[in-house]
């Protein structure tokens, strides 16, 4: 057993109530069980509780075994003085306040149902499960699944803001800039995300509106400060582009060296980063105001609209400098839109919506729900689960579900979880 499943025992009350006593025999009647507290200090804050004849406010702290008060060292602590109740699992020793007098002690394993530890057991088993819950997971109620991954959602909403906030403060502000890094680091998925995200910061947003009505320009200065020019080939675009971007260098006092390096390692030719910056260029040229633009579009077919961008001639004929392929437009695929609608275009709307006292979600829901489901290993599991039809609503949700609590068995602080003990 751990101390987490006390804690949630404490939290949801699920012990027996009536005749509950102190391990001295005093009675014990719990008016509220306190704020749970995750930092240092007691376990929950501002407890209220009838110990005898005499109402108490104050903390409490749960041990496994009333000892481990002192192997945690509290008795040295002042932030424990105020801690009017210990509740154990199991009392082993007294303790004392600082005034000598005992601190009252809630043996808890007196007080809950059998039921509640058999279901315990079970979640936490040690078995070679996928997640804790997985043998349960499709008998739990619908109506407590919904809510759960409504809230799982907003979650991961939440999330992905706190990463935009941070481009928001590195950019004073400049929501057309952070829009531009998001879009840089997920044009470069899993593989570049993280080396394109650090060509976008390299430089001032303003350069690339200096550039916009120069698709090539823009080219230069991706591909530029992406290091990927430092070869030397015969290419005629090649030596031009080369020629653009030193200019563009020197015009802007440009700096690359924080540039981590493009990979084309295991990549298909259609993910090339050089590729993928064509296509970037070719938005940016396309739309010179993408941030409102995208703001203001609610229709999914708009938002499909915006982003039916053509790479420049060159790259139609191209996936690298100096080797010549079939022709092709290499426009966005609607599965690769997708993947930008549900990681940056959503989460960026999300964001500006909350940044402006909006806490309406309804538009990101409808939104969401119309986007089909993603594909990865994590969904096809759920979904050899579950059995019903997903959206990307449904499989940006039971992500959040794998990596935030599952992984981390988190059961006592999911509603799935929950809903098993209670059973």
């Amino acid at each position: 057993m751990k101390e987490g499943f006390l804690h949630y025992i404490w939290k949801q009350k699920k012990y027996q109530s009536v005749n509950l006593k102190t391990v001295d025999g005093s009675d014990v009647f719990v008016k509220s069980s306190g704020t749970h507290n995750h930092l240092a200090g007691p376990d929950f804050f501002n407890a209220q509780i009838t110990i005898g004849n005499q109402l108490w406010a104050g903390n409490v702290e749960i041990h496994l075994k009333s000892s481990d008060w002192y192997v945690h060292n509290h008795e040295t602590d002042s932030n424990y003085d105020n801690v009017i109740l210990h509740v154990v699992w199991e009392h082993d020793a007294d303790i004392f306040r600082n005034d000598n007098s005992v601190i009252p002690a809630l043996e808890l394993k007196n007080y809950i149902n059998q039921s509640v530890l058999d279901n315990y057991q079970k979640l936490f088993s040690k078995s070679n499960k996928w997640i804790n819950c997985e043998n349960d997971f499709p008998d739990v109620d619908d109506f407590v699944l919904k809510l759960w991954l409504e809230r799982l959602y907003i979650e991961r909403l939440e999330q992905k803001s706190e990463v935009i906030q941070d481009l928001l403060n590195k950019s004073k502000n400049n929501w057309e800039a952070v829009l531009f890094g998001m879009l840089a680091k997920n044009f470069g998925l899993n593989i570049n995300g993280e080396a394109f995200l650090s060509m976008s910061q390299s430089f001032d947003f303003s350069i690339v509106r200096k550039l916009q009505s120069n698709q090539q320009e823009l080219e230069a200065l991706f591909l530029g400060q992406m290091g990927l020019m430092n070869a030397d080939h015969q290419d005629r675009y090649f030596i031009d582009l080369k020629d653009q971007y030193h200019y563009i260098k020197h015009k802007f006092k440009l700096d690359d060296n924080s540039v981590l390096p493009a990979q084309f390692y295991k990549l298909r030719p259609p993910n090339f980063p050089t590729i993928r910056l064509a296509q970037l260029a070719a938005l940016y040229y396309k739309q010179h105001n993408l941030f409102s633009e995208l703001i203001s579009k609610k229709d999914l077919t708009d938002l499909y609209q915006m982003f039916e961008i053509s790479v420049s001639d060159y790259w139609q004929t191209h996936y690298n400098f100096g080797t010549v392929s079939s022709s092709s437009k290499k426009a966005l695929t609607k599965a690769f839109i997708n993947l930008l609608l549900i990681n940056t275009i959503i989460p960026i709307k999300f964001a500006y919506s909350k940044s402006r006292g909006n806490e309406n979600t309804q538009d990101i829901f409808e939104l969401i729900r119309l986007l089909p489901a993603e594909k990865n290993s994590i969904i096809e599991k759920f979904q050899d689960l579950k059995k019903e039809p997903f959206s990307a609503y449904e499989t940006q949700a039971y992500i959040q579900l794998k990596k935030q609590y599952c992984d981390k068995n988190k059961c006592l602080q999911c509603a799935i979880g929950n809903a098993l003990l209670s059973e």
